[in-house]
């Protein structure tokens, strides 16, 4: 059976399979920052509609009126 680390001299397994070991996970972190920045174009999104929603809809209430009246 083929070892993971390949045919790396015993010391160098030792410090590699101490290093997978002990390193710092740091997966768990980048789904935060994603998550962060998800939820910042969120609010951003939502500002943006509340501050353009009623001019939007104002302008298809014109469109509406003047496609009711021809």
């Amino acid at each position: 059976m083929k070892s993971i680390l390949g045919d790396l001299p015993e010391k160098s397994k030792r410090k590699e399979i101490t290093h997978m070991l002990f390193s710092p996970k740091e997966k768990g972190q980048g789904l935060v920052e994603y998550a962060l920045i998800l939820v910042l174009v969120a609010i951003v999104v939502i500002a943006a509609l509340m501050i353009l929603g009623p001019i939007i809809g104002g302008v298809f209430s014109k469109i509406n009126t003047s496609l009711s009246s021809v």
